[in-house]
C-alpha cells in the first residue's frame, strides 16, 4: 500500500501548482501522515470501534458542486453560501465514512454559526460508506496527491480573494492539517478532531496559522503519545498549538456514532466555535 501510494504521489506532483494560489510556493506531500492513519483500518479493534453510523435527518440546505482538479477528474464538495456576501470559507473534512448527511448537516450548522461560506470537501470522489468494511476500502484507497489536488481545486473555485479555515474529524482531522499546510498563507485557522498530526517539523514550519487539537483521552490510536509528540513538534516549528483534552473515546463528537459523548461534544464544539470566530 505504501509503495503504491508513493508512486501515485509522484504521478500527482503536477497538482501541487495552481495559478489561482500564487502564495503557495512549496509542493506539499501529506502521504506519510495520511497513510499512517489509514493503516489503523487494518486493526480489527479500530473497525470494531466504528460500527455503522446511525441514520440522521438531512436538515442542510446547500448544494453539491463540481470544480476542475488539475491532473484528473472534477472534484466534488457540498457548499453552503453565507447569506451575506463574503470571501471567508470554512473547509470541512469528513470522517472515514465519506461525505454523508451528517457532515452536510455540520456544514449547515457551521455556516449559520459563523456567518461564512462552508465547503465540505469530498475526498472519496462520490463514495460514501455505510459499513466499516466499505470505509476501510475507501480510506485505504485514498490517494494523498489526488486529495491535495481536490483541495486546491476547491480553493480555486472559491476565488482568488478567498481565505480559509479548516476543520475535520478522524480521517478528516488529519486532512484538516494537511489542507491548512497545502493552502499556504490563505490559511487563517485549523481545527483537528482526533486526527493524525503532521510529524515533519520542516513541513509544520510552513503552517501560516495556529491550530487547535480536540483530543479524546481514551483514544487508543490518536493517543496521548501521538498528541504529546505533536505538541513538541509544533513547539520546535515555532507554531502555536492548543490541545483540549476530554475524557472520551475516539469519534466522541459524532452524534450518529455509538461512542458519542454529549457533554464532551458540546464543550468541544463551543471551543471550536470560539476559536473560529476569532479567525474572522
Amino acid at each position: 500500500m505504501r509503495s503504491f501510494l508513493f508512486v501515485l504521489t509522484l504521478l500527482g506532483l503536477s497538482a501541487c501548482t495552481s495559478p489561482d494560489l500564487p502564495e503557495m510556493v512549496m509542493c506539499h506531500d501529506p502521504s506519510t501522515a495520511i497513510t499512517d492513519f489509514a493503516s489503523f483500518a487494518s486493526d480489527k479493534d479500530f473497525r470494531a470501534a466504528h460500527p455503522a453510523p446511525l441514520p440522521v435527518n438531512a436538515v442542510h440546505a446547500g448544494k453539491m458542486i463540481e470544480f476542475p482538479v488539475e491532473g484528473g477528474a472534477s472534484g466534488k464538495a457540498f457548499l453552503i453560501k453565507s447569506h451575506a456576501k463574503t470571501d471567508k470559507y470554512l473547509l470541512l473534512f469528513h470522517e472515514w465514512w465519506g461525505l454523508n448527511d451528517y457532515i452536510k448537516n455540520e456544514a449547515a450548522m457551521w455556516s449559520h454559526e459563523l456567518g461564512i461560506n462552508v465547503m465540505a470537501i469530498d475526498l472519496y470522489d462520490g463514495n460514501v460508506a455505510k459499513i466499516p468494511e466499505e470505509a476501510t476500502q475507501y480510506m485505504q484507497a485514498n490517494d494523498p496527491a489526488r486529495s491535495v489536488a481536490i483541495i486546491r481545486g476547491a480553493a480555486a473555485f472559491a476565488g482568488p480573494n478567498a481565505d480559509f479555515r479548516t476543520m475535520g474529524w478522524c480521517f478528516g482531522g488529519g486532512w484538516s492539517m494537511q489542507a491548512a499546510l497545502a493552502l499556504g498563507d490563505k490559511t487563517k485557522g485549523c481545527v483537528m478532531y482526533y486526527g493524525m498530526p503532521e510529524k515533519d517539523v520542516a513541513k509544520l514550519k510552513t503552517l501560516a496559522s495556529d491550530a487547535i487539537f480536540i483530543h479524546a483521552s481514551q483514544d487508543k490510536w490518536i493517543n496521548d503519545e501521538v498528541v504529546s509528540e505533536f505538541e513538541k513538534n509544533m513547539l520546535s516549528a515555532g507554531k502555536k498549538l492548543n490541545v483540549y483534552r476530554y475524557d472520551a473515546d475516539h469519534a466522541f463528537a459524532n452524534p450518529s456514532g455509538q461512542r458519542y459523548n454529549d457533554a464532551a461534544a458540546k464543550e468541544a464544539r463551543a471551543v471550536a466555535a470560539t476559536y473560529l470566530r476569532g479567525k474572522q
